[in-house]
């Protein structure tokens, strides 16, 4: 009998460790990513500029290319800055706007992209997918993974923490999100890749069940490699299903329905995630509500600048955002006044083990 396997899309190089950067010359010319050392390099306005500085006489041969912000404009404008040179591979350096941007400008030129990030604020790092600012709102394009990651610990300790905190939330929202998978296919016949599920499952349990916290690094370390093994996961899925339920509609509703005042992904997906596994009675919530307030995320709606009834609206509103996606929200399909009773539970539950 033959031994069947499949190609799995990943990067050729994972580097997860305190000084990573410094080997960041090396790596790109040890794996042949940038043969003749000549590559564009993404950075921001922030920690971007005192990391050029700090490695820009050990890549000689890189031209620095300053990105505004994360939108689809300023994407499509690095695109078209790089497309003027010649060069090896794009290095986007910096927080996840940063990388979504270079993700975008990679694909659209065709060059390689190696991820260097300075925050793990989401599981976007190594994904195929860059979400980015449009007139429309806020929309996510399919790219190619990167072909490198990069995540200096030492560097993630210098970034706010709550951006790293954000990070904790969006890879623990996985749990809820494979369990609205298995939900569909259960249901609706959905197609289920395990590989995948178990990926982004047990990414989301390292990081709930740790008991270290944001200043340590082997906690670090477990964050980091569930944010790249989500990545990974969504790209054996061929889209976001194994990190994205309903978790990541009532987060996408939060986007539309009050731009102007959106916590980060991960505290909204983080909320999302407590709320959706508590409408589908799951042992689990206590747990997860626990770990969101041990790393300080919003177990309430209040805690991230939003009243209840503001949180209702995105919850009934959510099932809009993915039309076609199946999740606890599409099964239940709740009245008003059912996600009103549903949430005055699920604050009960929450007040109850002491969140």
């Amino acid at each position: 009998m033959p031994v069947l396997t499949r190609l799995i899309p990943s990067p050729v190089t994972v580097d997860i460790r305190s000084g990573a950067l410094d080997g960041l010359a090396a790596l790109l010319a040890d794996q042949r990513i940038a043969p003749t050392g000549t590559f564009a390099v993404a950075v921001s306005e922030g920690s971007g500029r005192a990391l050029r500085e700090r490695l820009a006489p050990e890549l000689p041969g890189a031209d620095w290319f300053q990105v505004g912000g994360g939108t689809l404009d300023d994407a499509v404008r690095l695109a078209g800055r790089v497309r003027r040179g010649h060069y090896d591979a794009l290095v986007g350096l910096g927080g996840g706007r940063i990388i979504d941007c270079a993700k975008f400008a990679a694909a659209r030129v065709g060059l390689p992209m190696v991820a260097v990030a300075t925050n793990l604020s989401h599981d976007g790092l190594c994904s195929p997918v860059a979400t980015l600012d449009n007139d429309a709102g806020r929309g996510s394009y399919g790219v190619p993974t990167p072909i490198a990651v990069v995540i200096d610990l030492a560097v993630i300790r210098r970034a706010p923490s709550r951006y790293v905190r954000s990070g904790i939330g969006d890879t623990i929202s996985n749990l809820s999100a494979v369990a609205d998978w298995e939900l569909s296919h259960r249901v609706t016949g959905e197609p289920i890749d395990g590989l995948a599920a178990a990926m982004a499952r047990q990414a989301g349990e390292a990081v709930l069940r740790h008991p270290g916290c944001t200043g340590d690094d082997d906690f670090l370390t477990v964050l980091a490699e569930g944010l790249v093994l989500t990545g990974i996961a969504m790209s054996i899925a061929g889209d976001s299903r194994p990190a994205s339920g309903a978790c990541h509609e009532i987060n996408h509703a939060l986007d539309l329905l009050y731009p102007r005042r959106r916590a980060p992904h991960g505290e909204q997906c983080g909320l999302g995630a407590a709320f959706a596994m508590h409408l589908r009675g799951s042992p689990q919530t206590p747990l997860i509500a626990a770990s969101l307030r041990r790393h300080r995320l919003p177990v309430l709606p209040g805690d991230m600048g939003f009243t209840e009834e503001e949180f209702l609206r995105a919850v009934e509103f959510a099932p809009r955002t993915r039309p076609g996606r199946y999740t606890i929200l599409e099964h239940l399909n709740l009245t008003t006044e059912q996600i009103r009773n549903a949430y005055a539970d699920y604050v009960d539950t929450v007040k109850a083990i002491g969140c």
